[in-house]
């Protein structure tokens, strides 16, 4: 089994992998607005038919500030240009938020870059079959929580599908979200200490993409145990153009998504 772990240190956030070095993000301080982000391949997965799939997060360096970034040459995946990447970007580490499918064919020279601009500075994420970077639900737990359930699944989630409406009018949210029980929700720990371990099932909404800002309802974040959850939220907008809202199935270690367009008029 490979193992990938992502270390924040005081000076640099360090993306180890093992036969590899290191790569780093330089530490600018705590800063709380007027960052850039970070584009972050995160690794690979082979799929039961042949093919392979990429996985992508991000790292905005901000601390409070939410940033967007349109598909376009600022926000852009090569090949392919939009590939489902975010336009919205939530403060600080951001895992595995997308993925990006290749073919059986693809090979180990090829790669996935994906580009992204904001403020003067241009980053850059290449994603490839590097045996090194295979990772598994294993990985991505010890990735997200520093702790592992061989037996975990990650939840299964399904909701609403593609909604329309118009201003100023809300729009109603809908997901529901099973889990296997796994792992078992412990004592949590000291947030302060950057770990957020096993909690239960729970469903979070945040805003994917869009042109402009969306509030959710104080109902946007759901928990529960190891029985299926319905999370049901409203949500609203400032400026029409079309919107990827997605709702979030967490069982505290690993996750799945649910992504609702809304067209809003």
């Amino acid at each position: 089994m490979r193992l990938r772990l992502i270390f924040f240190l005081a000076g640099a956030v360090l993306l180890a992998a093992p036969g590899r070095s290191t790569a780093q993000i330089p530490y600018q301080g705590q800063y709380n607005r007027g960052q850039d982000v970070v584009p972050v391949y995160e690794g690979w997965r082979p799929n039961p038919d042949g093919t392979f799939t990429l996985y992508f997060g991000y790292f905005n360096r901000n601390y409070q500030e939410e940033l967007d970034i349109p598909i376009g040459p600022e926000n852009g995946i090569d090949p392919g240009n939009d590939r489902g990447q975010p336009t919205h970007f939530y403060p600080r580490r951001n895992l595995y938020v997308f993925k990006v499918v290749v073919p059986k064919d693809w090979g180990l020279e090829r790669k996935v870059v994906w580009t992204l601009s904001i403020r003067g500075k241009t980053n850059t994420a290449k994603g490839w079959l590097q045996p090194d970077w295979e990772i598994n639900d294993e990985v991505m737990m010890e990735n997200a929580v520093a702790a592992n359930d061989p037996e975990n699944e990650p939840p299964l989630i399904s909701g609403a599908g593609p909604q329309t409406m118009n201003l100023p009018n809300t729009v109603t949210l809908t997901a529901t979200a099973q889990d296997d029980g796994r792992p078992k929700p412990r004592a949590q720990r000291n947030s302060d200490e950057g770990d957020s371990p096993p909690h239960g099932l729970s469903v979070r909404w945040i805003q994917y993409r869009g042109p402009g800002p969306v509030t959710f309802g104080p109902e946007s974040h759901a928990s529960g145990s190891g029985k299926p959850l319905t999370s049901t939220t409203t949500a609203s907008f400032q400026v029409p153009g079309i919107y990827v809202l997605r709702a979030i199935a967490s069982d505290g270690a690993l996750e799945a998504f649910h992504d609702i367009t809304v067209t809003v008029k």
